[in-house]
């Protein structure tokens, strides 16, 4: 039974493999986009952790302080109750003393422990955010390419293809017509303007000529 679960369970990642590598070949933008969010969705969960541990941080050493002043406090209170032979006043304030200490000590462990974590959540945070970052370059450069291709993929269908026959290549061709029948006229214009010009300059040279 184990192993009639086992293939199942193979079939079914094969399959979701096949999808993504089908959807990726068919938009692989789109595909980085939706990684992209999943990762950014992470790294918001790790800010939020941070954000708790600085917390957690910021009340273990509040607590250690106030702990440990507490101590000092009932020690010093236990050595004047015993210079005046208070001796129950002497035990009580060394039993809360010894009480606060421990917990003092207690909490410096909560506080280091509380900083390595926040320490490798940092680390892992930086790590993440550099992902993130890393993935957005990529995809920028992604669409460049993309853009690029089809740019290059419809210039070449209006310059390289006569037979074309698109909205695009059509006005392309009326502009050109246009641009060919104004200098046509553009010429014309400078002949008829100085012919009279011209045809003198050209009897003066034949008269010089003979």
């Amino acid at each position: 039974m184990a192993n009639l679960f086992t293939r199942i369970k193979n079939i079914i990642v094969a399959d979701l493999n096949e999808v993504l590598e089908k959807k990726e070949q068919k938009n692989p933008i789109g595909l980085l986009n939706e990684y992209l969010r999943q990762c950014e969705q992470e790294a918001e969960k790790v800010r939020k952790l941070l954000e708790r541990q600085y917390t957690l941080k910021r009340e273990f050493a509040k607590e250690y302080a106030e702990a440990l002043a507490m101590a000092e406090k009932r020690q010093h209170q236990a050595e004047v109750a015993a210079k005046a032979g208070e001796n129950d006043l002497e035990q009580f304030a060394l039993e809360e003393a010894a009480h606060y200490t421990d917990r003092a000590n207690r909490l410096k462990e909560g506080l280091a422990k509380a900083e390595e974590e926040l320490t490798a959540l940092e680390k892992k945070y930086d790590e993440m955010k550099h992902r993130v970052k890393d993935m957005k370059i990529r995809r920028m450069e992604l669409m460049g390419r993309e853009n690029a291709t089809r740019a290059r993929y419809h210039m070449n269908k209006i310059l390289d293809n006569d037979n074309y026959s698109g909205e695009s290549y059509s006005r392309f061709k009326e502009i050109e017509t246009y641009l060919e029948n104004l200098e046509g006229k553009i010429n014309q214009s400078y002949y008829r303007s100085t012919i009279d010009a011209r045809v003198a300059q050209l009897e003066k040279k034949l008269d010089k000529e003979a």
